[in-house]
């Protein structure tokens, strides 16, 4: 996982790190989705006009909130986290 910092300007406009940009292939005018909760900010590339992977990916951000939001996730140490998910 990579992780950076950023700051808002006055405009209320985020830079995205240069290094996710490359890694991620965003161009100047790429379109991203957001969601919100909670505090926490998730974006997403979509290509072109959103397609139904696109929608089936925002569903499942959707669903992945109720799912946390009535207790159905169990809390993971970051160890435990990166464990788990080397199975995928």
């Amino acid at each position: 996982m990579e992780i950076e910092l950023t700051k808002i300007s006055s405009k209320g406009q985020i830079v995205i790190p240069q290094g996710i940009r490359e890694k991620l292939g965003l161009d100047e005018g790429e379109t991203l989705v957001v969601s919100v909760k909670d505090g926490l900010i998730v974006l997403k590339k979509i290509e072109g006009s959103l397609t139904e992977e696109d929608l089936n990916t925002l569903i499942e951000i959707k669903d992945a909130w109720q799912e946390i939001e009535s207790g159905k996730c169990k809390k993971m140490k970051s160890d435990e986290f990166l464990r788990e998910i080397s199975k995928w």
